[in-house]
């Protein structure tokens, strides 16, 4: 029996057909529709709009929601949409992760038929863009320290302050904000062009360069008491949609981890060193051999969360240890490839530099990986070292 170096354990036979099915589709896709507009748009450090109706019409934004034209698909199904998607680049599964987690699913869970009725058809479908206003200037990992606040004024809410290191901040058409007030922190729904709602781009990114990274800013905004997200109680609330990402990252570090050893195995074994494969090499096939192990754990970790969250019994901490665990060594792996590279590794006609930068900004953000460690730790210890 011959060993497929790409999924060691072959894991791909347990799949349902379905499961395989959507896999391949995002991959074509990948490859078919999205590689082209990559080059330029890493080099330009734009995200290629064009492309996102297309998401919307394969079922791929919010691809876990049920209901208002959501594809409603099961838990796996929905991590290997985010694998497949960030075997393209982080930037890609960034945009589809927060539409369908960080904004399309805190609509979904908390908000009003109305709310639900209005947005959720439009962002499923690509027609409106979302962003999660969440991070602050002074509070990324202590995010109950906002400064931004809603008071209520006759029929609407006042919003001020700011947030930053927002994905899609600047192009998108509604934010899901949240903000603290006498009550508690509460969720908000702000729509683009509503007065005192400011929206600029951050430039000067060494990663995540195909996607679009920006802050928020809110100087007596008012919005319509409507816009607030009903079901919302506390920043317990926030941290949920931010589990619905971190999931959908834990598989998708991967796929960016799976493309960097697929581009180390195909050029060590074509690249020829001293009149022989580079691949001969002992120091080269224990490269190799370490990242086809790293990942295969990896995917063991990431289909056990998605086993866990199919029966509901998905615990935070659980997905915090698979965020971070596979995110550094999706990191390794890009690092490695491009070792294995040599000089070749840092051209942009190799995937694997851009990955490894990706990847840098993907272990800090949605909780850094030292974050991710000690709620783990706190989970074992039962004691908490962040506060």
């Amino acid at each position: 029996m011959t060993v497929n170096p790409h999924d060691f354990l072959n894991l791909e036979s347990t799949l349902t057909e379905e499961q395989k099915m959507v896999a391949n589709m995002v991959r074509q896709f990948v490859d078919q529709t999205y590689r082209p507009y990559l080059r330029t748009a890493y080099e330009q450090g734009t995200f290629p709009t064009e492309i996102i109706p297309k998401l919307g019409e394969l079922g791929l934004l919010g691809a876990q929601l049920k209901g208002y034209g959501c594809s409603g698909l099961d838990s796996l199904s929905y991590g290997l949409i985010m694998k497949e998607l960030e075997r393209g680049d982080s930037g890609l599964r960034s945009f589809a992760s927060v539409q369908g987690a960080l904004v399309m699913y805190p609509i979904h869970a908390f908000g009003s038929e109305d709310q639900k009725q209005k947005w959720l058809p439009l962002l499923r479908e690509g027609k409106a863009v979302g962003c999660f206003g969440l991070t602050e200037p002074d509070f990324g990992s202590n995010p109950s320290g906002m400064r931004t606040t809603a008071k209520k004024d006759g029929s609407h809410w006042v919003l001020n302050g700011s947030k930053t290191w927002i994905t899609n901040a600047s192009v998108a058409d509604v934010a899901v904000v949240w903000a603290k007030m006498d009550q508690g922190i509460r969720g908000f729904i702000v729509e683009k062009g509503t007065a005192g709602f400011e929206q600029k781009a951050i430039h000067g990114k060494l990663s995540l360069r195909a996607s679009v990274t920006g802050s928020l800013f809110f100087h007596d905004c008012r919005i319509p008491a409507a816009n607030m997200l009903p079901e919302t109680v506390g920043l317990k609330n926030a941290l949920m949609c931010l589990n619905q990402a971190r999931y959908g990252i834990a598989f998708g570090a991967l796929g960016a981890a799976e493309d960097s050893l697929q581009e180390a195995l195909e050029y060590s074994k074509n690249r020829i060193m001293f009149d022989k494969p580079l691949a001969s090499f002992q120091l080269i096939q224990r490269k190799l051999a370490i990242m086809s192990t790293q990942i295969t754990t990896g995917n063991l970790l990431a289909r056990r969360l998605a086993e866990l969250k199919s029966a509901g019994t998905l615990e935070p901490a659980q997905i915090s240890m698979a965020k971070q665990n596979n995110v550094l060594l999706a990191l390794e792996a890009a690092r490695t490839a491009r070792d294995i590279l040599g000089a070749n590794g840092i051209s942009d006609e190799y995937r694997c530099m851009r990955h490894a930068c990706n990847l840098e900004s993907v272990y800090t953000y949605e909780g850094t990986n030292d974050i991710h460690l000690l709620i783990v730790g706190q989970q074992l210890t039962g004691l908490q070292a962040f506060s």
